[in-house]
């Protein structure tokens, strides 16, 4: 089976490759030859999934599936949510983004938070939804060199190190992304 991923994120793409039956061959957007920018103009994470893989299965035909992630932090009433890439505005980056996260934290002793990623399938007409969370905390300092995002300020529960201080394997067992991936995987492995 081929099935797109609407992304350009090369480190979500490497990630999801690795969770794959070998019998699922994940193509990316440039395999297709779809170099467009598709604005998430959508305000929730369920919205910007959706919109992204209804636009590549009309443009290209492709069966498709597309995510969204937030990182909600429940002292900041859910904050940076789907606004979580570009929470720095114009400047964002992800260093940009961690340090403008910390900065709003730092007074405030409630850390809790949640990764939360949405996906959307569009599968021969029909279209399913899966999702993933993961909960935990936002650390005080940056811990660790590996992932990408807020993977350094974030320890999940039942943890003592952040997503940045674990392998990408351990990473994927638990995480947001690797739970919603694991139940679209389960489906299409059925379907």
């Amino acid at each position: 089976m081929q099935i797109v991923f609407a992304t350009n994120n090369l480190n979500k793409l490497a990630e999801v490759q690795k969770m794959l039956p070998n019998s699922i061959e994940l193509l990316s957007l440039s395999d297709i030859n779809c170099f467009d920018e598709i604005d998430e103009t959508e305000t929730t994470l369920e919205g910007n999934a959706k919109l992204k893989a209804n636009y590549i299965t009309k443009k290209f035909g492709s069966n498709c599936f597309a995510d969204d992630t937030g990182l909600e932090v429940e002292s900041l009433n859910g904050a940076p949510g789907v606004f979580s890439a570009r929470y720095a505005g114009a400047e964002n980056s992800s260093e940009n983004n961690m340090q403008k996260l910390l900065s709003k934290l730092e007074n405030k002793s409630n850390r809790k938070a949640q990764f939360r990623t949405v996906i959307a399938l569009n599968l021969n007409d029909e279209q399913f939804l899966f999702e993933g969370i993961c909960k935990g905390e936002i650390l005080t300092n940056k811990q660790g060199s590996e992932g990408f995002g807020y993977d350094p300020i974030f320890k999940p529960h039942g943890f003592t190190t952040s997503f940045a201080e674990m392998t990408s394997e351990e990473k994927n067992n638990i995480s947001h992304r690797g739970i919603a991936i694991q139940q679209l995987v389960s489906f299409l492995i059925k379907n």
